[in-house]
């Protein structure tokens, strides 16, 4: 999937980011299927789903399972999440998982102890789970309030949240360079202020999803005429941008294609999208503990919303490895 999204909960479909993966050095990835057979064929111990206050130590286990969510920018986390905590002395296996029912689960289980997340995707997608699809979402475009409520519920589930950093991957709209040097467009609402009338590149979901079309709408005034159905960030979606066919197209903070378009995203100076910041997730029992959330934390001071757009690019576009781009990345920043 595009991993975002015009609405609410998701998943990350496989459709986006993809890119090769093959043994680490140290390290390898386990098949979906063995996930899949242990998460069938046994139980790992009583639902969480009404679990009390936790007030175990929080686990320091040294062999650690890392879960990727089987599309480039989850895998290229996944390998530097990976390499800092062999840094600090774990030994670790990386897990590819596309199905978020099913890595999820295993997280709470201890099957995989860390996995790289999206903020207001998770906390919506374990409010839907608790409360059903129908509950009220809790992620927002305010950070602070969408890590409250994403850590609220998922500290009863013996996860816990870390502190997100600086990437985020969110919905972005983009237009052709031209047409924004044209109309002097820099932030969505320049474009709402324009009146130009605009037919918009996403998935055919958009006309309802209130951080789509409604939302652009509602929040900046912009004449959506039409959604053109081409998906979210496919290379029909922008040649169809970039031929003028359509005027925008719906993408994300992170695509690393949008320059081999001639695109650029309009900045969302209103604050319609959710806070979807990169955050570790653990299991707390095994993966709690300070030793871990020190090697990851350190991250967060480094990358940004456009190195992992770079990273992205070195493996979709230049067909580098993601472990091979975590590694140089870690190693440019004096992480490893």
């Amino acid at each position: 999937m595009s991993r975002h999204h015009p609405a609410g909960p998701r998943s990350r479909p496989s459709g986006r980011h993809r890119g090769g993966r093959t043994a680490a050095t140290g390290r390898h990835w386990c098949a979906t299927g063995l996930l899949l057979l242990a998460l069938t064929g046994c139980t790992t111990g009583p639902s969480l789903e009404n679990q009390g206050e936790i007030t175990a130590e929080p686990g320091d286990s040294h062999d650690l399972t890392i879960g990727s969510a089987g599309f480039t920018e989850s895998d290229v986390l996944a390998q530097m999440y990976a390499l800092l905590l062999e840094k600090a002395g774990y030994r670790t296996t990386l897990l590819s998982v596309t199905n978020r029912e099913l890595y999820e689960p295993a997280l709470e289980s201890g099957q995989i102890d860390v996995v790289p997340e999206y903020a207001a995707t998770f906390a919506d997608w374990l409010n839907a789970k608790k409360n059903g699809a129908d509950a009220t979402p809790v992620g927002s475009p305010d950070l602070a309030a969408t890590m409250k409520a994403l850590r609220a519920l998922a500290e009863p589930r013996g996860l816990t949240v870390l502190a997100p950093g600086r990437a985020v991957d969110q919905n972005a709209f983009a237009v052709a360079a031209s047409y924004a040097r044209e109309h002097r467009l820099r932030t969505l609402s320049d474009l709402g202020r324009s009146k130009l009338p605009v037919r918009l590149a996403a998935g055919d979901e958009c006309v309802q999803r209130p951080y789509c079309e409604p939302g652009l709408k509602k929040t900046y005034g912009i004449d959506i005429t039409a959604v053109d159905p081409k998906g979210v960030g496919t290379t029909p979606a922008k040649q169809a941008v970039q031929s003028g066919q359509d005027q925008m197209v719906l993408t994300t903070t992170t695509d690393a294609t949008l320059d081999a378009f001639g695109l650029v995203i309009l900045k969302d100076d209103k604050h319609l999208q959710n806070a979807d910041y990169i955050v570790p997730v653990v299991n707390r029992a095994r993966a709690g503990s300070p030793g871990v959330v020190k090697a990851l934390d350190k991250l967060n001071t480094v990358l940004t919303t456009e190195d992992l757009a770079s990273l992205n690019q070195q493996v979709d576009s230049w067909r580098r490895l993601p472990q091979d781009v975590a590694r140089s990345y870690l190693e440019s920043k004096r992480l490893i």
